[in-house]
C-alpha cells in the first residue's frame, strides 16, 4: 500500500470514528435501551481507533539509528 492510498483509508477511518462517536453520543443523551447496541458501537469505535493509530505509525518514516 502506497502513502496515498493509506491517507485516503485513514481518511475514511476518522470520519467513520467521528460518525460513530456522535451516534454514541446521541443514544447516550437519549437514553436508549438498547445497551448491547452502544457496547458494540464503542467496540467498534476502539478498533478503529486502533487501525487508525496502526496507519498513522506506518507514515513515520523510520530512522536509522
Amino acid at each position: 500500500m502506497d502513502r496515498d492510498e493509506i491517507e485516503r483509508w485513514l481518511d475514511e477511518l476518522r470520519t467513520e470514528h467521528r460518525d460513530l462517536d456522535e451516534v454514541i453520543r446521541h443514544l447516550i443523551e437519549t437514553r436508549h435501551s438498547d445497551t448491547m447496541r452502544i457496547q458494540r458501537l464503542k467496540k467498534r469505535k476502539l478498533k478503529l481507533k486502533d487501525t487508525i493509530a496502526r496507519l498513522e505509525s506506518e507514515l513515520i518514516p523510520d530512522l536509522d539509528a
